[in-house]
């Protein structure tokens, strides 16, 4: 490997925070939400990680197959359901689950002729509990589910729905959501799932019989605020690359495209290897911290798609080669994301292809 830029994964991480989701809903099955490629720390390898999942869940069919022909053994869940008619087909055959969230993917499941005598479909039927995105107002999911039951086709239906401000402990419509599921729901007599990762690890009122943990897997914190150390998760990607070169410049001198940045003193800058290019957020502000020799060092000047500038006027020491963790353990991906107007979700799933993923703690 030429070009210094690198994701460590440690799967053990994944694991320690699968393992609160357990200890958070002990009474629950875990669905591990692994689409947009495990939130970028590589689908397959998360799946085999974390052989005690009840199910796995995945955004595509495309991404459900991907996982299916690496041999992953615990059900499939399409949580976007189907987009085309003629997924049922390999949905059946495949034994994949499905969410159907419209009554466009109903009819589509309704008309899908089964292959053999009988067939055995598990279906997640979404309610639209206030988020108003996807799935049934109540009337209709009342209907739908009787749809299902009557087709013949459906061995099991899963109640869900899906929380808007779950991450904002305080939010009136996560109450509001869980009061209005558990009222449609309390005839269903099936399964029910409700908790995304927030609501998995402090709202326990919303736990039923399936939680579905996402974003804390993969230990960014799903809440708006810091959580407990009795919650405490484990970051699982820490991106790195290093020094290239490291110079000093003048009092007045600028820095990189659009010269944005001017040296307020005599001051040491070093370049790094990343960029827009690797998923680093081009619109990172002046400021946001990098770490170099275990202190943080700040961003100066604009990111480009190979290179970012950091002022290492503080850390003279550093030379070119030294690592660079751009987040991780030691720089919060939550941090980074705040002080380039995003969230953590956008900066772990867009860390791209051509930055290399190595894995630790496998097993």
């Amino acid at each position: 490997m030429s070009r210094p830029v690198q994701a460590r994964i440690n799967l053990q991480h994944i694991e320690h925070n699968f393992s609160l989701a357990r200890q958070c809903a002990p009474g629950a099955r875990v669905m591990a939400v692994i689409k947009a490629n495990a939130y970028g720390h590589g689908a397959a390898k998360v799946a085999h990680q974390l052989s005690r999942a009840d199910a796995f869940g995945v955004a595509s069919i495309e991404e459900a197959i991907e996982l299916d022909e690496a041999g992953v053994e615990q059900p499939l869940v399409l949580l976007g359901g189907v987009f085309e008619s003629e997924e049922w087909a390999t949905i059946e055959q495949r034994g994949f689950q499905a969410v159907i969230h419209s009554r466009a993917q109903l009819q589509s499941f309704l008309d899908h002729p089964v292959a053999g005598a009988t067939a055995s479909f598990v279906i997640w039927l979404k309610l639209d509990t206030g988020m108003h995105r996807l799935g049934f107002t109540e009337s209709e999911f009342i209907d739908a589910r009787e749809y299902l039951r009557a087709s013949g086709k459906v061995s099991e239906v899963i109640a869900m729905s899906h929380l808007a401000c779950a991450d904002e402990p305080e939010h009136s419509l996560t109450k509001s959501q869980t009061k209005q599921f558990t009222r449609v729901i309390s005839h269903h007599g099936g399964a029910k799932s409700l908790a995304n990762s927030a609501a998995l690890l402090i709202c326990p009122e919303t736990h039923f019989d399936w939680v579905r943990p996402g974003i804390m897997l993969y230990g960014a914190n799903p809440l708006s605020e810091s959580l407990p150390e009795s919650l405490l998760l484990h970051p699982a990607m820490t991106l790195t690359s290093r020094l290239v070169e490291v110079r000093a410049v003048a009092a007045g001198e600028t820095i990189g495209y659009g010269a944005q940045w001017q040296a307020p003193r005599s001051s040491l800058i070093g370049t790094v290897a990343i960029g827009y290019g690797d998923g680093y957020p081009r619109h990172a502000c002046a400021g946001t911290p990098v770490l170099v020799k275990g202190r943080r060092a700040p961003l100066v000047g604009r990111v480009s798609m190979d290179f970012i500038t950091v002022d290492l006027s503080h850390i003279s020491e550093a030379r070119a080669g030294d690592e660079v963790e751009l987040w991780g353990e030691g720089v919060a991906v939550e941090e980074v994301a705040a002080s380039s107007g995003t969230i953590s979700y956008e900066l772990l799933t867009g860390v791209s292809h051509r930055v290399p993923r190595k894995y630790i703690g496998v097993g």
